[in-house]
């Protein structure tokens, strides 16, 4: 999921909670239906509508049971979701759902625990990503079975660090440094996100507060954006667009036409940007000088940092969204556990196969091949108008990052049991606007973090 997508499923998560919903099986999927599922996606596009089918086809074929594929928009997901658990409807099984909406699935008692430890545990689960399944757990189980990953990664000109002498931008250091020396007359260092009311702009502050050890809350729920950690993210946020980038707002379409212009050395985007920097994509093709004879110009001369550093930070930590398949209870449970095993063994190249640049692998292979999958999705075919094997476009030490890059991936909150929280901070947006106040000189940095920890504070006196 793009960026930008990712904070609108989490505003979906704040309209779930709020639903109150009850659980609930579906007429054709529910416990008297022992030969057919109904199954919810969250991926509705049409070409990954018809992909998914035909994984269902397979499914049914070798199984016997039948599957109504439901794809579903993100905005009317919520709706649904009511409706259906008010008419005791609710499906069997929902797929590509992010780790806000499941554990508000999970808070509101809809999802089915045991079911999805059951898969887990009979695929192996030392197949799947430590850190994935940490992500998705509560109260000591998970809450639904990952199924894939995408991942927040800083973008470099590896050209333009050579000729520079600099070293590869991992920590907060070389990053603030990198960014600096080339702001050049027609070029910034780095672009990245800076609007007050945008989720992009959460997301990469939380990136760099990830990598500098400042959490959300504490095990208690204690919010601890106050804390030096923290401070120190603003400073460096504020001090890397004030020394390295331009004024003004910055969101995702200015950043990406930005570097694709070659009027940035860095960028911070989701992996979704991997396709269109090699020129996949016709409505977000690459427009710098070079690529007019090269359109590979830009992904051949790009370098992909996954996990950073901070000063206070105690390992390399990213932030990503984990998808997951969430069965449901009161439904056809053995099933929809089945099903959920089929596409994420025989099925899951194909699931990843959607988006590979959007889809890392969360189970790396099985028990006999444990780099099966890793070595599958590297042969996938990326793009959207064009499409190319990932292996083709970027170096092996590029795909080995992002294969494990699951393995260094973060999150606010959820390991602490504030999943609503997390939600919830989508609407209002409290951490974004008080770093703009900080860019336009109104807040310093202790101050803009004062500010984000009295309002996250009142906001989750009103989730509580």
């Amino acid at each position: 999921m793009k960026p930008r997508r990712l904070m609108a499923m989490l505003v979906l998560c704040v309209l779930l909670a709020a639903a109150g919903c009850g659980g609930g099986g579906d007429d054709e999927g529910g416990a008297g239906g022992d030969k057919s599922l109904t199954f919810w996606t969250a991926e509705d596009l049409a070409d990954r509508v018809a992909a998914t089918q035909k994984i269902v086809t397979r499914f049914q074929e070798q199984s016997g049971i039948q599957v109504k594929v439901v794809p579903i928009a993100e905005d009317q997901f919520p709706s649904q979701v009511q409706s259906a658990s008010a008419a005791g409807s609710l499906p069997d099984v929902m797929g590509a759902l992010s780790l806000g909406f499941v554990h508000n699935l999970a808070a509101d008692d809809l999802t089915d625990p045991d079911a999805a430890n059951e898969v887990i545990e009979s695929l192996g689960r030392d197949t799947f990503s430590e850190r994935a399944l940490s992500l998705v757990e509560a109260d000591g189980k998970p809450v639904a079975v990952p199924s894939d990953t995408w991942t927040q990664l800083l973008v470099y000109r590896k050209d333009l660090f050579d000729k520079a002498g600099l070293e590869t931008p991992d920590t907060y250091d070389k990053i603030l440094a990198a960014a600096t020396k080339l702001k050049q007359p027609g070029q910034n260092g780095i672009v990245a996100a800076t609007k007050a009311a945008d989720g992009f702009t959460q997301q990469t502050f939380e990136y760099f507060a990830l990598a500098n050890g400042c959490q959300l809350t504490d095990d208690q729920g204690g919010i601890q954006l106050t804390t030096p950690q923290c401070v120190e993210t603003f400073k460096f946020y504020g001090d890397l667009i004030k020394n390295g980038s331009s004024k003004g707002g910055q969101d995702a379409d200015t950043t990406r036409a930005a570097y694709f212009a070659g009027k940035a050395a860095m960028i911070v985007w989701s992996s979704f940007l991997l396709d269109e920097l090699a020129g996949l994509r016709k409505d977000a093709l690459p427009t710098c000088a070079e690529c007019r004879a090269d359109k590979k110009f830009l992904s051949e001369n790009s370098g992909v940092v996954t996990a950073i550093t901070g000063p206070k930070g105690s390992e390399p930590t990213q932030f990503g969204e984990v998808t997951n398949f969430a069965i449901i209870k009161d439904g056809n449970t053995d099933a929809a556990k089945q099903f959920v095993e089929f596409m994420m063994s025989e099925g899951y190249a194909d699931w990843l196969a959607l988006a590979p640049e959007g889809k890392f692998p969360t189970r790396s292979g099985t028990k006999d091949n444990p780099e099966e999958y890793n070595e599958a999705w590297s042969k996938l075919k990326a793009g959207v108008d064009e499409k190319q094997p990932l292996s083709e476009l970027y170096p092996p030490e590029v795909l080995e990052a992002l294969t494990k890059s699951t393995d260094t991936m973060n999150r606010w909150g959820f390991t602490q049991g504030q999943g609503r929280l997390v939600g919830a901070l989508s609407a209002e947006q409290p951490i974004p606007k008080a770093l703009a106040a900080e860019l336009d000189g109104q807040l310093t940095p202790d101050a803009a973090a004062k500010q984000a920890q009295a309002d996250v504070e009142e906001i989750a006196q009103s989730v509580e």
